[in-house]
């Protein structure tokens, strides 16, 4: 099985036994759901694909989050798994100088190589490249870490794509990224900022229709597109809910109408006037008198009847 990933055919099983022979068969089953998993959900600011002719060697690009010394730096590594995985943690390097890291050294962390002791079988290679980038932003001092100035940091983060794009590694792990301006990953963390995916487009021209529920109990929305939006509770029966809902589909029509005559980025034009306050009152009252004037012609049955 193979996929398609910006034009690029990574193989995300086995192709041939020539290929993985070092691998086992739960490590190439493994990886190859990993492989799939990443495509589909791939963590914020990571991105990582196994080599074309082993499974247990993957390569990941890591962008800086912003708001970090890291902020808009690409860094690429690869992850070496050993092939009883996942029953072993994998080695870990970074090849993109960044001054957190020895360039092309393994990294000692909880989730490496390191530390046998403390893998868990159920990591993934998601969860391990996200305790990586959680651990490049902090200040723990290992093996295979350095220490360096915040600017300096910024310093490595702003030439990382330059320096990437002139490595051979960077060219045959990731094609697709070798371009003059840094392409973005799949996942650069807009849900975990709250920023939607597709922004609504606000509706200057026409307004939406009023809304009426069916209730006894129901509540009209009255809006104005140009001086605000508010909401008076209207009480409305049932007979009047029916009429106001074929009534609306004519007044949004005559609405748009109107505002069609005018565009609403025109500076010279006049502001709309609001729905008319005395109209609005006068109908609630209205519908409140004819609300109370049923509860008492129902009282006066029920009186009449229990008399008879």
């Amino acid at each position: 099985m193979s996929h398609i990933v910006f034009g690029r055919v990574i193989h995300s099983s086995l192709p041939s036994t020539t290929n993985f022979i070092m691998a086992s068969k739960a490590a190439q089953k493994r990886l190859s759901k990993e492989y799939v998993a990443m495509q589909k959900e791939p963590p914020p600011f990571v991105w990582a694909a196994p080599d074309e002719k082993n499974i247990l060697t993957w390569n990941y690009i890591i962008r800086g989050p912003p708001d970090s010394p890291f902020a808009g730096g690409e860094y690429h590594g690869v992850l070496l798994f050993p092939p009883e995985y996942p029953f072993k943690p994998p080695g870990i390097k970074m090849f993109t100088p960044s001054g957190r890291f020895q360039p092309d050294r393994k990294i000692c962390f909880s989730m490496s190589d390191f530390h046998p002791g403390s893998w868990n079988p159920a990591w993934s290679v998601a969860t391990i490249l996200t305790g990586l980038l959680s651990f490049m932003l902090s200040d723990e001092m290992t093996t295979g870490s350095v220490t360096s100035s915040e600017s300096h940091k910024r310093a490595f983060a702003a030439r990382s794509h330059s320096w990437n794009i002139t490595q051979q590694r960077f060219k045959d792990a990731f094609p697709e990224y070798c371009t003059p301006v840094m392409r973005d990953l799949p996942n650069m963390g807009e849900k975990e900022r709250g920023k939607p995916d597709n922004p609504p487009i606000p509706n200057f021209v026409n307004p939406p229709p009023v809304s009426v529920s069916s209730s006894t109990s129901s509540f009209a929305s009255i809006t104005s597109t140009h001086s605000g939006t508010f909401s008076l509770p209207i009480i409305l029966s049932p007979r009047s809910s029916h009429r106001r809902l074929a009534q609306a589909p004519s007044q949004a029509n005559n609405t748009s109408n109107s505002n069609s005559l005018a565009k609403p980025d025109d500076p010279n034009r006049a502001a709309a006037p609001a729905p008319g306050w005395a109209a609005a009152w006068r109908h609630f009252f209205y519908e409140k008198w004819r609300l109370c004037a049923f509860i008492a012609l129902a009282v006066m049955l029920s009186r009449f009847t229990t008399r008879t």
